[in-house]
């Protein structure tokens, strides 16, 4: 099961014990078991009324990809049902951009802005997500994609399709801490290539 890995970057980035890039890791032991802290939190947590298992994996998965990262799909998908799974990528597959996208409000920033698509779950795939996973996906998206339109309404739309604040805090906090650990280790696989070892 996911919940008896011991260090998921680890995993994710295929770092053997005992191998060098194992020590540069633990030369920042405090960093390492926050986020392996974090991960357990996030995906074996003691209470999960506000965002179920089920959850919080198809929005893995769907982060993944949106990432590009397949060895981050393939963990996060092998914990959904195959229907659930297929769902997800093919909305993810759908959803793929090359972000962030946005406009500031300020006039002074507007040579930054870049405008880009919205996304919406398929109308044959929403029966399959239900409505708060439809709008968990929808709001996932514009965080990966378009953070900068994070805004009060968006909000309104997760708690108009039965989301808590609680969960709604849980769902943001799933989406950051995932950019963080897929970043983390690809980085760490591409230092590992670069070494020629792990």
């Amino acid at each position: 099961m996911i919940t008896e890995i011991s260090d998921a970057i680890d995993h994710l980035a295929g770092i053997a014990p005992g191998s060098p890039l194992a020590a540069i890791r633990d030369g920042r032991m405090v960093a390492r078991q926050n986020a392996q802290n974090s991960f357990a939190a996030l995906f074996a947590p003691t209470e999960t009324a506000d965002m179920a298992l089920d959850q919080r994996f198809a929005v893995a998965a769907f982060v993944a990809a949106l990432h590009g990262d397949a060895i981050a799909v393939s963990f996060y998908d092998k914990q959904l049902t195959a229907g659930l799974a297929a769902a997800v990528a093919a909305e993810a597959a759908r959803g793929v951009g090359n972000g962030p996208y946005g406009l500031y409000p300020s006039a002074a920033l507007s040579a930054e802005n870049t405008p880009g698509p919205s996304f919406q779950i398929s109308a044959a795939t929403r029966a399959t997500l239900g409505a708060r996973l439809t709008a968990a996906l929808e709001h996932t998206h514009m965080l990966v994609f378009h953070p900068r339109e994070a805004d009060a309404l968006a909000l309104q739309k997760l708690l108009d399709a039965g989301w808590s604040t609680t969960g709604i805090v849980t769902l943001s906090q799933l989406v950051a801490f995932l950019a963080f650990q897929i970043r983390a280790a690809a980085g760490l696989r591409t230092l590992a290539a670069s070494m020629g070892r792990n």
